[in-house]
């Protein structure tokens, strides 16, 4: 069992956002003793779960009904699963984006490392679109696929 001070450490969650989840029914099983809360692993799975859907874009409202679909049981296995496909197929997209992003940045660093050496562009303006040094080529296409 961990106090509330312990779970905001581990999961570097303000003690107000347990509290607000916990306001929101996500722990209906929360053990408390006086007016302190202990989180068992129980707790700490539906927190992590918490983080992994709010992380992947979910907000705090399409998760509360995720957890009353859980309090439902066996017959909303087949929505709980959509969600979760849906959440993964979201990610999965924004990794992509964020692939393209990191391309350019990593194409951009190489651009300027390679004007501030040879002290101007021309060289690597003699080089683009598709002239590029292999490596540099492939990122300097992921970053502008699609455009």
């Amino acid at each position: 069992m961990y106090t509330i001070g312990q779970v905001s450490e581990m999961f570097h969650l303000p003690i107000s956002t347990l509290r607000y989840y916990d306001k929101e029914g996500f722990f209906p099983n929360l053990v408390r003793k006086g007016n302190i809360r202990y989180f068992s692993d129980n707790e700490l799975e539906a927190l992590r779960v918490i983080e992994c859907l709010k992380k992947s874009g979910l907000e705090i409202k399409d998760i509360k009904q995720f957890f009353e679909w859980v309090a439902e049981g066996s017959s909303t296995y087949a929505k709980r699963k959509e969600l979760f496909e849906h959440r993964k197929t979201a990610v999965k997209e924004e990794i992509k984006h964020l692939e393209k992003t990191l391309a350019m940045l990593e194409f951009k660093c190489w651009y300027y490392d390679t004007a501030i050496a040879d002290g101007n562009e021309d060289k690597i303006s003699a080089m683009l679109p598709d002239h590029l040094p292999k490596d540099i080529q492939t990122l300097y296409d992921k970053a502008h696929e699609g455009l």
